[in-house]
């Protein structure tokens, strides 16, 4: 028997577990190999649930359906009020649920995955589609697989994996929300010397650093707020390094952390942040409300240049913010730049870590459920593909919602964006002890 290679590529796989959760797919039955059959696909798919049927035609296009019930040859309708149909238009994928769960599946001996008489792969033992949208699923036909009913494969994936079972756990509780902002606020750096600790967020064009801050101010305020400048352009909308002080409420304290922004990277030469003005900052060489410009880094004699920084003046954590929608579309010359400015921390020894940003976007799972975050198997395969790239261990990767559109707070996004900033001041907590122990030798 042939190896079983799949067809479905490997971000289409992807894709569809992005709808399942934390699982992956199993080839059980490819076409081509076991024969275009009612037969062979009921023996090698009956009993085995949940299950992707995915069909190719002629003209390319890639269809088909997810159903949580096990195949059988019984002849009978099967409820599932889980099951929905598919279709892969310019890599995005077109989900059509059922619209009667009684009548989901049919199970007829003589074909292949049958769902509610409305789509059949392998009918009537032939290498042809049934496409019938109407009662069970509302569909269209040309978009679904363009009116051609020619199969030229079809393949059956079992999915395997918990489904529910988160791979980090986290309490989406509002007393987890008074607890983190409570730790936050009573935070006090172990270097007498440093009144509030130093992050210094850096990131491409449009990935969400100032957003970030503007949502951390949003949750210690009780409202959205929209202090730091943020939206949508291809070039920075952050011309200055900017350090920003959160208050605890809006007479309160400033908490002991500050957020320092700066321009966005950009993957051209002589534009976005220059490398060289990354380590001005990450010396507290620069001074606040420095006016960026890309061609001609700070220098010594430059206006305000911080000639000789104390501790408090220097960047204890950097933190690098990478939108997670458009990490496979990241530019080898901004990698290249960020490996650049990685050699440089590490040189410093400060500690480093990622905030995944626009999670929701990148994953339709978590957009239905931001809880469903670590129950999602793209977001971690994404969140392993950034620790590559970025280098860094998984484990200093935060996925993060930042506040965009909303008008009002959400306890579920507010607990993820404080667990970041509470991770953030457990790395600074390094950088102190590292200090501490210089001082000792």
């Amino acid at each position: 028997m042939a190896t079983l290679n799949p067809l479905l590529s490997r971000n289409q796989q992807r894709t569809i577990c992005s709808q399942l959760g934390n699982v992956k797919l199993k080839l059980l039955y490819k076409a081509s190999v076991h024969g275009f059959t009612g037969a062979a696909f009921h023996q090698r798919c009956d009993n085995q649930a949940p299950t992707v049927s995915v069909g190719y035609n002629t003209t390319g296009y890639v269809f088909g359906g997810y159903t949580s019930q096990p195949f059988s040859q019984t002849g009978q309708w099967v409820n599932d009020n889980q099951a929905f149909l598919f279709s892969f238009t310019g890599g995005k994928l077109q989900k059509y649920p059922c619209t009667n769960a009684p009548y989901a599946l049919l199970m007829d001996g003589n074909s292949g995955p049958f769902f509610g008489h409305a789509l059949a792969l392998v009918h009537s033992n032939q290498p042809v589609t049934l496409s019938a949208p109407g009662k069970y699923y509302n569909f269209n036909a040309a978009e679904m697989h363009g009116n051609d009913l020619k199969l030229t494969e079809c393949e059956v994936y079992q999915v395997e994996g918990e489904s529910l079972k988160p791979w980090r756990t986290v309490v989406w509780e509002s007393g987890k929300r008074t607890e983190l902002m409570d730790t936050i606020k009573t935070y006090k750096p172990t270097v007498s010397s440093v009144p509030q600790a130093r992050v210094l967020l850096i990131g491409q064009v449009g990935a969400g650093k100032s957003s970030f801050f503007n949502s951390i101010n949003s949750v210690f305020r009780g409202h959205v707020t929209s202090q730091a400048i943020a939206g949508s352009s291809s070039t920075s909308l952050t011309t200055q390094f900017r350090s920003y002080s959160v208050k605890a409420g809006r007479e309160g304290k400033p908490l002991p952390i500050i957020l320092c922004d700066t321009m966005g990277l950009e993957d051209n030469k002589g534009a976005g942040l220059d490398v060289e003005d990354i380590s001005s900052i990450l010396k507290g060489h620069m001074p606040n409300c420095y006016q960026f410009n890309p061609a001609a880094p700070l220098h010594a004699e430059s206006h305000g240049f911080r000639k000789s920084p104390a501790v408090k003046d220097k960047i204890h954590c950097v933190t690098y913010v990478i939108d997670a929608s458009k990490v496979s579309i990241m530019p080898p010359k901004l990698e290249e730049k960020m490996e650049v400015i990685r050699r440089k921390v590490n040189l410093l020894g400060i500690p480093q870590l990622v905030l995944l940003t626009k999670v929701d976007e990148a994953c339709p799972l978590v957009k239905d459920d931001l809880r469903n975050i670590y129950k999602s198997g793209y977001i971690k395969d994404l969140m392993q593909d950034v620790s590559v790239r970025v280098g860094v261990p998984l484990s200093c990767v935060i996925p993060v919602k930042n506040y965009s559109g909303e008008l009002e707070l959400d306890l579920n996004c507010d607990i993820l964006l404080l667990s970041a900033v509470v991770q953030m001041l457990r790395f600074v907590d390094n950088y102190f002890d590292d200090l501490n122990e210089l001082k000792e030798v």
